[in-house]
């Protein structure tokens, strides 16, 4: 029987209009299949990743959610980097220019679907492409995001990635950091157990030390392999233990590599998840 928790399951899903398959997307099928998959496998929401809500009927994906009894556990930024280009760190400014006004609308769309956090990720750019002043750059590009969804009663999540995909910012004390640099309550992180497992010296500390500032909005969920949670070798009962002890009551969202398909990954990733949160 599964019991009531403060912790809810996601499962990272594509749009229709993203011209290029998501990396680690799950869900196979049109929109209303990937809803109702997720529903009837036990995910009590969605991370929706758009490249551009405009080429969306939004009205018709919050009636599939609601049919479907499921959250919009957060937006994700990932589809505009690889389907689009645009990064808040480029070295062309119009592109940087566009890739703000890109986050701005995904704010306003994380409103529309009542969504209560923005992620951030491969979409912060590379600091490479811009060379001196890119760490400012994005601090005055995500603080003016922040302010944008604090209007909106929103947040933003920014996730720590490791060093073989991103060139700044690859752990959590990096990313404390970049929030005091900021300056704003609205700005907090994400934390990729993916990720965190290949940069993080301690397994469960990460977690506590985010957790204590107030400042964990969203969790990733991939296991070492980047496969699906108990493919690999983390220790997803700890995290969660560890989750709940420091009082979080936010998603974790698989956003993973989709094998042998998305279909069997997302399976995989509810099962094994809710034994870890003793919930099977």
């Amino acid at each position: 029987m599964r019991l009531e928790s403060a912790i809810k399951l996601s499962l990272a899903m594509q749009t229709p209009e993203v011209k290029h398959a998501v990396p680690v997307a799950l869900l196979s099928g049109t929109l209303t299949e990937k809803l109702s998959k997720a529903a009837v496998w036990g995910a009590d929401g969605v991370e929706i990743m758009s490249s551009d809500p405009d080429a969306l009927d939004v009205p018709a994906l919050k009636r599939s959610l609601a049919d479907a009894r499921l959250a919009a556990a957060a937006v994700g930024t990932g589809a505009v980097a690889g389907s689009t280009g645009l990064t808040l760190l480029h070295a062309d400014a119009e592109v940087r220019r566009q890739a703000r006004m890109r986050l701005y609308r995904l704010i306003q769309f994380a409103d529309q679907v009542g969504a209560p956090v923005v992620t951030i990720g491969a979409f912060r750019g590379r600091a490479a492409w811009m060379g001196e002043g890119a760490e400012g750059e994005l601090a005055d590009g995500l603080r003016a995001a922040a302010e944008l969804a604090a209007g909106y009663g929103l947040r933003l999540a920014l996730e720590p990635v490791n060093r073989y995909e991103v060139d700044l910012i690859h752990t959590v004390d990096e990313g404390l950091d970049f929030l005091r640099r900021v300056g704003h309550d609205s700005l907090g992180l994400l934390i990729d157990t993916f990720h965190a497992n290949i940069e993080e010296s301690d397994r469960l500390d990460p977690y506590r030390r985010v957790l204590e500032a107030g400042r964990l909005f969203h969790v990733h969920l991939g296991d070492n392999n980047r496969l699906a949670p108990g493919w690999g070798v983390i220790d997803f009962r700890a995290i969660v233990a560890c989750l709940r002890r420091g009082g979080y009551q936010g998603y974790l969202s698989a956003e993973l590599l989709p094998r042998p398909d998305p279909d069997a990954a997302a399976q995989q990733t509810l099962r094994h998840m809710r034994e870890a949160m003793g919930e099977e």
